[in-house]
């Protein structure tokens, strides 16, 4: 394979993709508003030549290049958080900024980065005649990851139909090769109490003193929770409160938390309900501890509900897969650093789920995801179009017979 012809034909990419991503950031898209940037990205797939561009009724876009049996896609999603306190930023969020070596704006790394360089990778296969009878690519920009990851794959996989041999995920990854991240699950637990009037706090019973026990039981689990070596240790956190009580001159008669919890290796969300319910203080006070469940509707109006259950994952450093995006990666630039994601990725459920091999490299830092004066580099989506292109074939070749 000829490294420097991908790397120069990348690097002549570098205006467009640039552009590309700034358009993309002035378009807001938040979870479920997603529809006019979806209609950028087709405009570009269009414009760049995909043999086959459709949107399907979630919303998610789907570009193919190519018509060989093995189908390798890779992912992005499309959607971003908000903007937060305005006053945190130093420079307007959508219409964002560049200079010479970054490129700034709500986005740039979390993750419009990733589908400008996974669009243009495609792209460079097609010029450098790097498809073959053997595989296709599928680009696809993704929804609604902001509010529950991998639900778009869910929806891939069973309703569209569509089972790639693996994909890659393109979510930011400090210029690593990323090979798995822990899970997560939304846990809520909630207590009763009885009101009465505030001025005689004795006569009730108050639901958030209750919760205030069960909190602080919260906070020393986390400390004792299980541990992995390469993936790290499980964590929970308190996220959000909520109470009822008839006013504020009397006691509260419900209180509930949100918890977010990441699972490392081993754990499962009934082992993690399990925990909270056997506290102490929420054994003695009767509390509901149960898993959130997702049902907002998609930019189109589709609704696809599903438990707020988003499983881990891991491929083996030896994996095909690895191997392959290591060998693409080591031949254009160096021999790369096989690391994992904090955060979490559509890849819950296109491996957690369905075992379909992931793999990740994109452009960006994870740090910068959902911080203020968010950047990414030009570098970063030269070179990740660059591994793109050169993956598939890479991949392909030592699947075949000697």
């Amino acid at each position: 394979m000829d490294f420097d012809r991908i790397k120069a034909a990348a690097r002549a990419y570098a205006a467009d993709m640039t552009k590309f991503l700034r358009d993309l950031i002035e378009i807001p898209g938040e979870s479920g508003g997603e529809e006019p940037r979806v209609k950028r990205i087709v405009g570009e797939m269009e414009t760049l030549g995909f043999d086959k561009v459709e949107v399907d009724k979630m919303g998610n876009v789907l570009g193919r290049i190519g018509s060989g049996k093995t189908l390798i896609a890779f992912d992005a999603h499309v959607d971003t958080v908000g903007i937060g306190e305005r006053d945190n930023w130093i420079f307007d969020p959508y219409r964002g900024f560049e200079n010479e070596a970054e490129i700034g704006g709500r986005g740039a790394s979390d993750q419009l980065g990733g589908m400008v360089s996974a669009v243009y990778g495609a792209r460079i296969m097609k010029d450098l005649g790097l498809l073959s009878d053997s595989f296709q690519v599928l680009v696809t920009g993704t929804v609604q990851e902001e509010d529950c990851d991998g639900l778009c794959w869910q929806y891939i996989i069973n309703e569209d139909k569509i089972r790639p041999e693996f994909v890659v995920i393109t979510e930011p990854t400090d210029g690593h090769i990323n090979r798995g991240q822990r899970g997560r699950m939304e846990i809520r637990v909630e207590v009763k109490g009885v009101s009465c009037h505030g001025s005689a706090p004795e006569r009730g019973d108050n639901a958030i003193y209750k919760m205030a026990e069960i909190i602080g039981e919260v906070k020393e689990l986390n400390g004792k929770l299980k541990d992995d070596a390469f993936l790290g240790k499980g964590t929970l956190a308190v996220s959000e409160i909520f109470y009822k009580s008839p006013s504020r001159c009397a006691v509260a008669d419900m209180c509930a938390i949100s918890i977010d919890r990441r699972l490392t290796a081993g754990e499962t969300w009934q082992s993690a309900l399990k925990e909270i319910e056997a506290l102490p203080s929420a054994a003695r006070y009767g509390a509901r501890v149960s898993m959130y469940r997702y049902d907002r509707p998609s930019y189109t109006g589709l609704r696809y509900p599903t438990d707020c259950f988003f499983p881990t994952w891991l491929i083996s450093e030896d994996h095909p897969v690895t191997r392959a995006m290591a060998e693409a990666y080591r031949g254009l630039w160096g021999e790369p650093e096989i690391a994992k994601w904090t955060f979490s990725t559509n890849a819950v459920s296109i491996m957690g789920r369905e075992g379909i091999p992931c793999i990740g490299l994109g452009p960006g830092k994870e740090a910068q995801a959902h911080a203020p004066n968010e950047l990414t580099w030009k570098q970063d989506l030269v070179k990740c179009a660059a591994v793109y292109a050169a993956l598939p074939s890479i991949y392909t070749k030592h699947k075949e017979p000697v």
